[in-house]
Order: structure tokens, then sequence, then C-alpha cells
């Protein structure tokens, strides 16, 4: 049961109690599989459906987590980026700013 007094009527703490729950339920299976990760070339002590069950529940997971972003107005832009990729944006330092500001 909810307390109306907060509530919109939209469901919105619902939703974001639940994409709450999402996150961390994303970040415990994370840590789950960071922590059951074997070396290389050992062999994973999960079986393949148990790692493939984890990556479906990821998948799950984030389709939910865009659901409820787009339902709460809040659609996020950020996407993964591999290491090796080149970065699209510069690093300013704020002090170059400040100085070329007072030198004028």
């Amino acid at each position: 049961m909810t307390d109306e007094s907060t509530d919109d009527g939209s469901g919105r703490d619902e939703k974001v109690m639940e994409r709450r729950i999402m996150v961390m339920m994303r970040q415990v299976l994370s840590a789950v599989a960071r922590d059951t990760a074997p070396p290389p070339g050992m062999r994973s002590p999960l079986s393949d459906d148990t790692i493939q069950g984890i990556r479906e529940c990821f998948s799950l997971i984030a389709a939910r987590e865009r659901e409820l972003n787009e339902q709460l107005g809040e659609e996020s832009q950020v996407r993964p980026r591999y290491r090796d990729e080149p970065q699209t944006t510069k690093v300013v330092s704020l002090d170059a700013l400040t100085k070329n500001k007072n030198e004028q």
C-alpha cells in the first residue's frame, strides 16, 4: 500500500522504487558474476545454463530500466563505450578558463 499524500496519482513513487530495485538487482548480479569469474584459462564454476540465465536477467533488467525511465520522462542518452574507442568529449581545465578571463 502506498502513501497517497506523496503520490501524484500517476504511480511515480512506485516506478521510482521499482527503478531503484532494478538498479540494485543489476549491481548485485554484476558483483556475483565478477566474484565467480575464474582466472584466465580456468573453467567457470557456473554451468553454461546459469551463465545464459545471467545474461538473460541482465537483458530483462536493462529493458525494464529503459521502460521505467521512459515512463518517468527521464530517457537516458548514455551509452556504453569501449575503452579503446576514441573519446568524443574534451576535458577543459577550469583554471585555464579563469586565467584567460582575468587576462582580458
